[in-house]
């Protein structure tokens, strides 16, 4: 089995080429390089790929391109009548990037589950510079003016990349990621990432595609600006669903 310093590594230059896609490992599924940085121009390069940087604290930084890939189409996602009826219970207030550190924070605590998070404090900086940059984007979930849920992640072309999200309420990550897609499917895109499936996910629609069926549509996503959502434009997200 070949080992992480069989793969290739990453230098310094954050211009330099990642692998392709179809050179990823089988298991660890699509682990495909290690090294570099975190540099805004490298991770922007690398999702454009597929591919996206996935580690614990005190590893080398670990890339990623897994097949097959977990997607949601943004028409197809799903939600229980229950939590259907609290989406629409008007009890939450949505809204863009108003607290996307807060929420970045909020998703790098451990799980009940986990000791550790793979949302390092260096991962946590390159997203909140990527945001600055109006890449990086959040969708926040309020109850009482109190930060009940979000999700958060990178927008390019009409393609948005989901990192992580998370709830102190019953269904508020439920009703982030419902939210986004119904906001960012109105203005044509058609794709949410989720990189690497589990049952929350599937239970909302989440399906798995193959590496060629991915990268087929990353690439006309990601390279299709005509009229792009403006992130910074009033939206109307409590309409009811």
């Amino acid at each position: 089995m070949r080992s992480i310093l069989d793969l290739p590594h990453l230098g310094a230059d954050p211009q330099s080429p990642f692998p392709a896609p179809e050179e990823a490992l089988k298991a660890p599924n699509g682990l495909l390089a290690w090294g570099g940085d975190l540099h805004p121009d490298r991770l922007l390069r690398a999702y454009r790929t597929g591919t996206f940087p996935w580690y614990s604290e005190g590893q080398p930084i670990l890339w990623w391109n897994p097949a097959p890939r977990c997607v949601l189409f943004t028409g197809k996602v799903y939600l229980s009548k229950r939590t259907r009826r609290r989406y629409n219970s008007g009890v939450f207030r949505l809204s863009i990037d108003h607290a996307f550190e807060s929420v970045i924070e909020a998703c790098a605590q451990p799980r009940e589950y986990e000791k550790t998070t793979w949302i390092t404090r260096d991962m946590k900086e390159a997203y909140l510079h990527l945001h600055r940059l109006g890449h990086a984007r959040s969708l926040e979930v309020w109850k009482d003016d109190l930060l009940a849920g979000g999700i958060y992640g990178l927008s390019l072309g009409r393609v948005f990349f989901g990192e992580s999200m998370f709830s102190r309420e019953t269904d508020a990550s439920k009703i982030a990621l419902v939210a986004l897609c119904r906001l960012i499917a109105a203005h044509g895109y058609t794709l949410l990432d989720c990189q690497v499936g589990n049952p929350h996910l599937h239970s909302m629609g989440a399906e798995e595609i193959s590496r060629e069926a991915f990268q087929s549509l990353l690439a006309a996503g990601v390279n299709d600006l005509e009229n792009p959502l403006d992130w910074n434009a009033p939206h109307d997200l409590e309409d009811r669903w």
